[in-house]
């Protein structure tokens, strides 16, 4: 007979008595113990082991290909970087320096030359404005709105038009023989003076230091890559040591193949990146600063051909804020002597013949512009104001004509030094190129080859 379950076996279990531990938890401990039981076990046999050291051995290698195209990646990109838009919009600024400053220039002797102003000093100031112009629309397109350089660049397009408005006027009273013309045409300087060379100045200052930036970029040592490669090697040849002493075998072609690989990858990213970096640096110190020196050599030289021509324009109508001395005349000055240091440290920086050649040219033609120029200054104290005129306008025996002989000589230093800037950095971009994608495929073909390498010592104990 069957008799139903005693109370006893029906209580519920008291406040004293534990409750049973939850299922779930329970499992997840015991799959975690398992797991953990299962690689205990396997690193306890000589077949185990070598799996635990082929997975470990793959996984290095794979870590130092993907760490390799990742940085180099970034490296081969800010020196693209330079190349193709650091350099280039910096250049492109100093070309709208140098091109506002130059049709200032032309502005005052086309003024100088009385009513008819002659045909090729007009279609040189025309040529400056649409240079600056087009240069201008070319750079807004190539920054960010949110930069600094798109601030001057917006407040330059709404300068520009104001100037070149100022200097029509100044020569429409001139040609009617108006005083008036010599007032504008002072206006006129005095905006590009203040408002848009400081603007055209900060611009090329804002695309000099991204220039910087990137370049300093790229050259930055890749030392996470190189560490993970001296690692992986590392592994390689212990595991390849390891298996001799076991087996008294001096080659595993897998493991051999996986250390090839990866020492090829390892030796690629250091000298590849050490000819980048040095190349960058070149290009950067023989390069960009005899650029920068030279750019700021050449727009003295123009701010100073303008001065001295608005000090015949105004006759002494604009003094210094002291009063005691004629405002164009002493800046003609203050940039003459700025042109003669920058020559001289532009004398310095060239780093051949070839570059130092037209710097020496620039300085010869410099001091001959001085001299002519005191003749002439001293001509016009005379009160002989026609006769200066011809000593500063005028094709032969000018100061105009040894300006424009500095400015020939300067021009041609220029194009020297931007050929040797781009000819470095070529050379630096061109020695990461294949680089991160090399390092990719090399990284996995080492992967799989330590894999098989492990994979043959294996199938001994099959």
């Amino acid at each position: 007979m069957t008799y139903p379950p005693s109370g006893s076996a029906l209580r519920e279990p008291g406040p004293d008595q534990s409750a049973a531990p939850a299922a779930v938890p329970a499992q997840r401990r015991g799959v975690r113990s398992v797991a953990v039981a299962r690689l205990r076990a396997a690193a306890t046999t000589e077949p185990g082991r070598l799996q635990i050291i082929g997975a470990v051995l793959a996984l290095l290698v794979v870590v130092f290909g993907v760490i390799t195209f990742l940085e180099i990646s970034g490296r081969a990109s800010s020196a693209d970087d330079v190349v193709t838009r650091s350099q280039p919009l910096s250049a492109d600024a100093a070309s709208i320096y140098r091109s506002l400053a130059d049709a200032d220039t032309m502005a005052a002797s086309g003024f100088l030359e009385g009513a008819q102003e002659p045909e090729d000093v007009h279609e040189r100031y025309e040529a400056d404005i649409k240079e600056a112009s087009r240069l201008l629309v070319k750079a807004a397109g190539s920054t960010d709105a949110s930069t600094s350089s798109h601030e001057e660049i917006t407040r330059l397009g709404e300068l520009l038009p104001e100037y070149t408005g100022l200097i029509e006027r100044a020569r429409a009273n001139n040609r009617q023989g108006l005083p008036l013309g010599g007032a504008y045409l002072r206006y006129a300087n005095q905006k590009m003076t203040n408002e848009l060379l400081p603007a055209a100045e900060r611009l090329y200052a804002a695309e000099t230091g991204r220039l910087g930036t990137d370049s300093a970029d790229a050259r930055r040592w890749p030392f996470l890559s190189l560490a993970a490669g001296l690692v992986a090697l590392a592994a390689l040849v212990w595991t390849q040591r390891r298996n001799y002493r076991r087996t008294h075998r001096v080659f595993n072609r897998g493991l051999l193949a996986a250390t090839a690989a990866a020492t090829v990858v390892l030796l690629w990213l250091a000298v590849g990146h050490a000819v980048a970096r040095a190349e960058l640096h070149g290009a950067m110190v023989n390069g960009q600063e005899s650029l920068d020196v030279l750019n700021k050599a050449r727009i003295n030289s123009l701010k100073a051909r303008a001065n001295e021509n608005l000090t015949l324009v105004a006759r002494g109508a604009v003094l210094t804020p002291d009063g005691t001395r004629d405002k164009y005349e002493n800046d003609y000055g203050t940039g003459m002597k700025a042109l003669g240091a920058q020559l001289e440290d532009a004398e310095g920086l060239a780093g051949d013949d070839t570059g130092s050649e037209p710097v020496k040219d620039a300085i010869s033609s410099m001091s001959e512009w001085q001299e002519r120029h005191k003749k002439a200054r001293t001509t016009d104290d005379q009160g002989e104001y026609d006769a200066a005129l011809k000593q500063i306008i005028g094709p032969k025996g000018t100061t105009g004509e040894s300006f424009e002989q500095v400015d020939d000589a300067l021009e041609r230093a220029l194009a020297h030094e931007q050929g040797e800037f781009d000819a470095s950095a070529e050379s630096g971009r061109g020695a990461l190129d294949g680089l991160p994608a090399g390092a990719a495929v090399l990284a996995l073909v080492g992967a799989v080859a330590a894999i098989a390498g492990v994979n043959r010592r294996l199938a001994e104990y099959r």
